[in-house]
């Protein structure tokens, strides 16, 4: 075993000639006879062996002879360097040498062949002492860890395998999310010409056309339209990931407050009951966690649209110990049934007619959560409103680059 397995070559001072006498030289004061202490040490599951002062073979125990397929009689008188490769012996008898200069037991770790390839073992050799106190073997005592260092061995490969793998996917994810900024930019100039030119139409020739073909225009301004903003959304959701990730104290208050300002100037005729506590605070990015905030609370406007009594709170609770912001609204809400592809991009939980959109908004605010080791999920019944949960950290997550 070679600083790593257990039927080694061991030294000592004085010459042990038979297995009797160097049992009886470590329990030379005690009332355990040979006979007992043989039957103890071939009722283990553990290699016991031991080697007089040239690293003879003295004594081996039943396990011994199982696992290297020798007959105790016949190794007697043999060393490590009859038994095994010169390197494993050379390691065994290291490790004998170790005991002895140290005076007291030892643990290495050694490797010894085995039909199935190297086995490792854990192995404690311990200097025997005679009367006089003189070393006068070396006896070891191996376990054999092999299918737990196997194990261990699996979960390094399969971890290795499974950075990998990780390492590839986000190099699709980094590609992909190039591509949809490229064909999103490139898309811009086109479609806004298209509406442009559509609105000009509209306003300015309608007379020169029948009813039919003003119906056509309109609905090409309107497509062309949604396309601009789809390609807007997509320009945003690239971003979220492509944009570099800067920490400092952000004050989620003043931006919910600011969020809600905006969404009453474009829409001064909605009355709506907004509640925003005081004092959130949290670390990360400004601009990303205006962009999450800004999605969720234009989230909840748009689906409180239908309530008279429409409400939006904004607030902070703890779950677990751990703090928990939360975007509450009592809107159209959805069915918990519904939610595994909440967070996805354009996955919509309601029809386009009863709700504008494309699906993109909450799939920013994943990522942007993601990417600064936190998460969100939903809590929501149909006609009850939704309430969004989200953090910015996780005590079990790394934050994402």
């Amino acid at each position: 075993m070679d600083n790593q397995n257990s039927t080694g070559g061991m030294m000592a001072t004085d010459s042990v000639s038979d297995p009797g006498a160097a049992l009886e030289c470590q329990a030379h004061d005690t009332q355990i006879g040979t006979e007992q202490l043989l039957a103890l040490i071939d009722n283990t599951s553990a290699v016991i062996y031991i080697h007089d002062q040239d690293g003879r073979y003295v004594l081996i125990n039943r396990e011994y002879e199982r696992r290297f397929g020798v007959r105790r009689e016949d190794i007697v008188g043999l060393t490590d360097h009859d038994l095994f490769p010169p390197h494993v012996a050379d390691a065994f008898r290291a490790n004998d040498r170790l005991a002895l200069q140290v005076g007291g037991p030892v643990q290495v770790e050694e490797t010894a062949p085995g039909p199935d390839g190297p086995h490792t073992y854990i192995t404690v050799k311990v200097p025997l002492m005679d009367g006089a106190g003189h070393a006068c073997a070396v006896a070891g005592i191996s376990t054999d860890i092999t299918e737990r260092k196997r194990a261990e061995e699996e979960v390094r490969r399969l971890n290795t395998e499974l950075e990998q793998r990780v390492r590839e996917l986000e190099v699709l994810t980094n590609e992909l999310d190039t591509f949809a900024y490229s064909v999103s930019h490139d898309l811009r100039g086109p479609l806004g010409s298209v509406a442009g030119l559509a609105e000009i139409l509209i306003e300015d020739h309608t007379d020169r056309l029948d009813e039919e073909a003003q119906s056509y225009l309109r609905r090409i301004h309107d497509n062309a339209a949604r396309m601009s903003q789809l390609t807007d959304d997509l320009l945003r959701l690239s971003g979220v990931t492509r944009s570099e990730l800067r920490r400092e104290r952000v004050d989620l208050s003043r931006l919910a407050h600011a969020a809600l300002a905006d969404l009453r100037d474009a829409d001064p005729r909605r009355e709506v009951n907004a509640s925003i506590a005081d004092g959130l605070v949290c670390t990360g990015d400004t601009h990303l966690i205006q962009l999450a905030l800004n999605n969720l609370i234009s989230n909840a406007w748009k689906f409180t649209g239908g309530r008279p009594d429409a409400r939006i709170e904004v607030g902070a609770t703890r779950l677990d110990g751990e703090e928990v912001f939360f975007v509450r609204d009592n809107g159209a809400g959805f069915s918990m049934g519904d939610v595994d592809g909440l967070f996805q991009p354009f996955q919509r939980l309601h029809a386009a007619s009863d709700f504008a959109g494309h699906g993109v908004g909450l799939s920013i605010v994943h990522r942007v959560l993601s990417r600064h080791g936190g998460r969100i999920w939903a809590d929501s019944a149909p006609g009850a409103g939704a309430t969004f949960y989200f953090t910015l950290t996780d005590r079990h997550a790394e934050p994402q680059p």
